[in-house]
């Protein structure tokens, strides 16, 4: 083998012996693929690496391509500090981190773009991976305007503009859809079509878009009341995709007239009195010269609109539209309308008031009027209605039935459509004094005030007997008279007297007043008003209800205990009965007094309010009782005298 073959064996075996050894070490770098922020956020971008064999040499920089040139902007070794570099779009903004996470302060749109990390780990060898950084920015509320040039005419054969919608500072750049009445018109952007589309996109300074769309049609007459609006579409982090609307605009459509319309512009029928208006209008705009005439003769307008004030009824009738539309000669544009003018005559009173009469009289009014409809007659007093028939009669007139009455006549058909009239009756007679109520005082020289309440016509005068501080005042149709004096023991004893008199006659009436007396609030104290005894005990309970009832039902008890004890010595049930005095009196000495004596020491008394019966209460006298003849009375054993006794 000759020198040049050993030399290149020699080197082929170097390079293999490199080659394994540089397959025999790994690296692994992984970044998030894209990364998306806010304007004006910060931006982190994670790179994390793997080196197999582990090694302490590792070096990591971030590189962005910019002008189809690769530049670097920031790098870290294992250990050691971050370095950003000069010059570079991130300069001053950008860091990176003991993680090598490159993070990006007030992120620009001029900061979309890629990231690449790159590891360089020496011997074990070198990786890369590339992250997009995505910026995103919402719009601005896109703004509609409409051209300010004159109204668009139909059958027009050029398109017009319709409107403009700009929305600025987007990021990406936004999309502008429009829409009629709610529907989303196609974007058509060839000029040749009847509807189409032309737009703009300006990327400003900052980085962000404006975009102007500007929408063109040949409307029809279906598009007068069209409302047209644009909608800005734009991207935000997380695949959502937002929008904003524009305000509404409407556009100005000039197109002929094909009918001619005149209305009545009154919701309630019309009456006399009333404001009258009449409105004629075509379908057409802009709206043509109109005519109005009411039996041939012209009447002054206001274009289209005619109005009557405080209308009669000479100016109901037919009245009659006439509009010319110079776009359309054709067409037959006139319309009518037959006013009514509903009315009611004054009402008349017969007879005509004032009215008088006398106490008992009958009095009879009648009321009439006439109106355009159906109507109604009715006569009030106050809100009573007294009669439907239009004819007010009145029996047996009472000073109660003076006053106003009032006739109304009205058109239930026609709302506030009335006439009216009132009519006042008087009634004259002698004066008629109310009852009076009596009155009562604290006590004997305590002021008092009555009330003499007279109806009567002319009006009474008042006369009080005795006198005092008089005032006299009138109510609805009644004369008050008011006194006041001091309740003395003759007016206590013989009251007072109201006398009315007037050129009719006269009318008094006695007023009584009494002294009040004091009422306990205790039932019980009436109970107990007439007992000295039970006053004592109750005085000296403190006024105690509970004591005093308690004394009164012992009371109750004593005296049904005594009417017990008489009733039953009167049937002759007791020891002491008449049946035994009989056997006494028939003994052999005459006009001797029994004393009976009782043995037991019981006492009948208590025997009683044990409630025995009456078999066990009466016994064999013979065999309890021992009799003892002597003068006087015959004694029972209970300590009582017998009133039934003989001598």
């Amino acid at each position: 083998m000759d020198g040049i073959t050993f030399g290149r064996a020699s080197l082929l075996c170097t390079l293999l012996l490199w080659a394994l050894h540089v397959c025999s070490g790994n690296v692994t770098v992984k970044v998030t693929p894209q990364v998306e922020v806010i304007k004006g956020e910060s931006a982190s971008l994670p790179c994390t690496n793997t080196v197999s064999p582990s090694s302490s040499d590792v070096l990591v920089e971030w590189y962005i391509e910019e002008a189809d040139t690769r530049k670097r902007v920031a790098l870290r070794s294992m250990g050691g500090e971050g370095k950003t570099d000069d010059s570079t779009p991130l300069t001053g903004r950008a860091t990176i981190g003991e993680d090598f996470t490159l993070t990006i302060s007030s992120v620009q749109p001029s900061d979309e773009r890629s990231f690449s990390c790159l590891v360089t780990a020496g011997i074990s060898g070198v990786a890369e991976a590339t992250t997009m950084l995505r910026v995103f920015y919402a719009p601005e509320k896109p703004e509609l305007t409409r051209p300010s040039s004159q109204a668009i005419s139909v059958g027009e054969t050029t398109s017009s503009e319709i409107g403009s919608c700009v929305t600025m500072n987007g990021h990406p750049q936004p999309r502008i859809i429009w829409f009629k009445d709610d529907q989303p018109l196609p974007e058509v952007k060839d000029r040749k079509e009847k509807s189409f589309m032309t737009s703009s996109v300006v990327k400003e300074a900052s980085g962000l878009y404006t975009i102007r769309s500007t929408l063109y049609m040949q409307p029809t007459k279906a598009d007068k009341d069209s409302v047209f609006q644009c909608t800005v579409e734009y991207s935000m982090p997380g695949d959502q995709i937002k929008k904003k609307k524009s305000d509404v605009i409407t556009i100005n459509l000039n197109y002929p007239s094909e009918k001619a319309t005149f209305s009545l512009m009154n919701t309630d029928p019309v009456k006399e009195g009333d404001a009258v208006t009449m409105k004629c209008e075509t379908d057409g705009n802009p709206q043509p010269e109109f005519e109005i005439t009411k039996d041939g003769k012209d009447i002054t307008r206001q274009g289209g609109l005619l109005t009557l004030k405080s209308v009669k009824r000479s100016d109901a009738g037919l009245y009659k539209c006439q509009a010319t539309d110079f776009d359309n000669l054709e067409a037959d544009l006139m319309d009518e309308i037959n006013l009514v003018v509903n009315y009611i005559d004054p009402v008349s009173v017969t007879p005509a008031g004032p009215l008088v009469a006398k106490l008992g009289d009958m009095v009879e009014v009648q009321c009439k009027t006439k109106a355009s409809a159906p109507h109604t007659v009715q006569w009030k007093k106050g809100s009573e209605v007294l009669s439907q028939s239009g004819v007010l009669s009145i029996q047996d007139v009472s000073y109660d039935k003076a006053g106003d009455y009032m006739c109304v006549g009205a058109v239930p058909s026609v709302p506030g459509l009335t006439a009216e009239a009132s009519i006042n009756l008087t009634v004259k007679g002698k004066p008629m004094i109310e009852t009076p109520a009596p009155r009562e005082v604290g006590k004997e020289g305590d002021m008092v005030t009555l009330k003499c309440s007279a109806s009567g016509s002319p009006a009474p005068q008042f006369t009080w007997k005795p006198s005092g501080k008089e005032s006299v005042s009138v109510e609805g149709n009644k004369v008050v008279s008011m006194v006041t004096m001091e309740a003395t023991a003759e007016v206590i004893k013989n009251g007072v007297t109201c006398e009315a008199s007037n050129e009719h006659g006269t009318d008094s009436k006695p007023f009584s007043v009494s002294i009040k007396r004091a009422i306990d609030d205790s039932a019980d104290r009436v109970l107990l008003s007439g007992n000295p005894v039970l006053k004592s005990a109750d005085k000296q309970q403190g006024g105690s209800s509970s004591v005093v009832i308690a004394v009164v039902v012992c009371v109750l008890l004593l005296l049904l205990l005594v009417a017990l004890i008489y009733f039953l010595n009167k049937k002759g049930k007791l020891p002491c009965s008449k049946k035994d005095k009989k056997e006494v009196a028939s003994g052999e000495v005459n006009n001797d007094i029994v004393v009976e004596m009782k043995t037991e020491k019981v006492n009948e008394e208590v025997g009683l309010l044990n409630k025995k019966p009456a078999t066990e209460q009466v016994r064999p006298m013979d065999t309890h009782h021992q009799r003892v003849k002597g003068h006087g009375p015959e004694v029972c054993s209970g300590g009582g005298v017998n009133s039934d006794f003989r001598r």
